[in-house]
C-alpha cells in the first residue's frame, strides 16, 4: 500500500535518445517520481517530468496512477497528478485513434491492454465512491465519463448497476459520500449520451426507467425541511 512516506529514490525508467526501457516500475517508484516532478530541483525535476510524459508506454501504469491517486495517506498534490496523468493517459490511449474526414493522426499513441483496461475500470468505481477530495473526484469522474464514450454499455455492463446499488443505500448515513459519489458519476454516464440522436438514447432511457424510482423518493428526503445541510444540498446538485 501506498503511503506519504516512502523514502526518495531514482525513478525506475530509463531514457536513452528518446526511447525508453522500463526496468521495475512500481507503484513506490512512480510515488516517488511524481514526487519528484514537484521539486525545485531541475536535476530532479527533468526526469521526472519525462518519467511522466511517458507513461503512457508502461504497461500496467495506469493501474499504479490509480493506486497512487486512491490512498489517502499520499500527499494531496500528488494524488491530485496521478489522476491528471490518468485522466490524459485514458482520454488518449484507450482506443486506436480513427482517421477524421480522411486525416489520419501521423503518430498512433499506444493503446491500453484490455488487462490494464478491465482492471482501471473496477478500481476505478471503487476509488471514485470513496473519494473525499472535490479536485480528484472531479478528475475521476472524468476519467470514467472517458470510458464511458467507448466502452459504456457494451462493455461495461455493470456500471450502472454498481452505481444504482450503491445510491439505493440513501437512507443509511454512514453512505453518504458514497451515495453523493454515486450520483456524480450517474452523471457523467448520462452526459455520454448529452448531444446524441433519439435513435441513440437507448441505453439512456434504461438508465433513466431504472434509476428514477429511487431518485424521486431520494429527492423528496433531501428536499425535506430538516435536511438542510451541506450533504443534502450536494446531493441534490446532482
Amino acid at each position: 500500500q501506498t503511503t506519504a512516506t516512502v523514502s526518495s529514490a531514482p525513478s525506475d525508467i530509463l531514457f536513452l535518445s528518446g526511447e525508453y526501457t522500463t526496468k521495475m516500475l512500481n507503484v513506490e517508484a512512480l510515488h516517488v517520481t511524481l514526487q519528484q516532478s514537484f521539486s525545485p530541483d531541475a536535476s530532479l525535476r527533468g526526469p521526472a517530468e519525462e518519467t511522466i510524459r511517458n507513461l503512457k508506454h508502461v504497461a500496467g501504469s495506469t493501474v499504479m496512477l490509480l493506486q497512487v491517486a486512491a490512498e489517502h495517506q499520499v500527499q494531496y498534490e500528488v494524488r491530485q497528478a496521478a489522476s491528471i496523468q490518468l485522466k490524459n493517459i485514458c482520454r488518449e490511449c484507450w482506443v486506436k485513434r480513427e482517421s477524421v474526414m480522411g486525416y489520419t493522426p501521423t503518430e498512433q499513441p499506444p493503446v491500453l491492454s484490455d488487462e490494464d483496461k478491465e482492471t482501471v475500470k473496477k478500481a476505478l468505481v471503487e476509488a471514485l465512491l470513496a473519494e473525499h477530495e472535490k479536485s480528484i473526484r472531479d478528475l475521476m469522474a472524468e476519467t470514467l465519463h472517458n470510458i464511458t464514450i467507448h466502452d459504456f454499455p457494451d462493455k461495461w455492463p455493470a456500471l450502472v448497476p454498481t452505481l444504482l446499488g450503491t445510491i439505493s443505500l440513501y437512507s443509511d448515513a454512514s453512505k453518504t459520500l458514497s451515495v453523493h459519489n454515486a450520483l456524480l458519476a450517474l452523471r457523467k454516464v448520462c452526459k455520454r449520451y448529452e448531444y446524441k440522436s433519439r435513435e441513440q438514447r437507448g441505453p439512456l432511457n434504461e438508465i433513466v426507467e431504472k434509476a428514477f424510482p429511487m431518485l424521486l423518493p431520494l429527492a423528496q428526503q433531501l428536499s425535506d425541511p430538516n435536511q438542510h445541510t451541506l450533504e443534502a444540498a450536494m446531493m441534490l446538485k446532482q
